[in-house]
């Protein structure tokens, strides 16, 4: 299964998801590949070992001035059962630009091609998205079976959602007429406050209208989550809270793979 993680807002926890979803899965007994399609790097800072700037990763596997393929440029994870296609420096940058600007017919379909020849090694492939919609973004919802959507009981998510579901349906017109929206992370949950509480009825509700599954449960804001994944270790060596807190994740993981959730 290759899932998408998306939010053109940044801030949200995309990185931090695919993280503590990645370990869940590997605790589950699953061979993982995350994919580091974000030119910040974030994912690559917390999950690879020892990647420095200018080492290959996704930049090359994408570029045409490059013959790199994914399997090239592939590096173990800090866990086992982990690989990452990394992202290091502003090669990943330039690739978008050189995206941009490139008027080749399937451009779009780069990464899902690269992805077919080593998909099957691996039993989920978690795809860090930047906070854009843009040509890499694209891609990785052309290469997806589902988008995962990681969002905030925040004003701006619903509207968020709305545009992000426009870019899904776009994506499935032209280039992934298969893409599903696996679900919905309502992450950093403040679910005692007020504002938290309405938003997060706001965005229930808008994600009821549109027929959107929401995971279960909401990711509480806790500082441990954030120092986990800051650190490079795992909620579930940790503490009871901790603990309880990787529960959570392994929780989504199992919604993912049984695919019950999927629209």
């Amino acid at each position: 299964m290759i899932l998408a993680y998306c939010n053109q807002k940044g801030g949200v926890g995309k990185s931090t998801t695919v993280y503590h979803h990645a370990r869940a899965a590997i605790l589950a007994g699953k061979r993982v590949l995350v994919i580091d399609a974000d030119p910040q790097g974030n994912s690559t800072s917390v999950l690879a070992e020892d990647v420095q700037e200018g080492d290959a990763g996704l930049a090359d596997a994408l570029s045409k001035q490059s013959t790199d393929t994914l399997a090239d440029v592939l590096v173990p994870g800090i866990w086992e059962g982990l690989t990452l296609v990394p992202t290091a420096g502003d090669n990943l940058a330039d690739v978008r630009n050189e995206l941009v600007i490139s008027a080749e017919p399937g451009k779009e379909a780069r990464l899902r091609k690269q992805l077919d020849a080593i998909k099957g090694d691996y039993d989920l492939v978690l795809i860090d998205c930047g906070p854009a919609i843009d040509p890499l973004t694209i891609s990785a919802l052309t290469a997806a079976d589902a988008v995962v959507i990681v969002s905030q009981s925040k004003l701006w998510s619903v509207n968020g959602l709305a545009k992000l579901m426009t870019t899904v349906s776009l994506v499935r017109e032209h280039y992934n007429p298969s893409l599903k929206v696996a679900g919905i992370v309502l992450n950093a949950h403040e679910a005692h406050t007020l504002g938290g509480g309405y938003w997060a009825d706001e965005l229930t509700a808008a994600a009821e209208a549109a027929q959107l599954p929401i995971l279960t449960p909401a990711v509480p804001k806790r500082q441990a989550i954030a120092d986990a994944t800051e650190t490079s270790s795992a909620l579930d060596e940790g503490d009871a809270q901790a603990r309880d807190l990787a529960a959570i994740y392994a929780a989504h993981v199992d919604q993912l793979m049984k695919g019950s959730t999927h629209v």
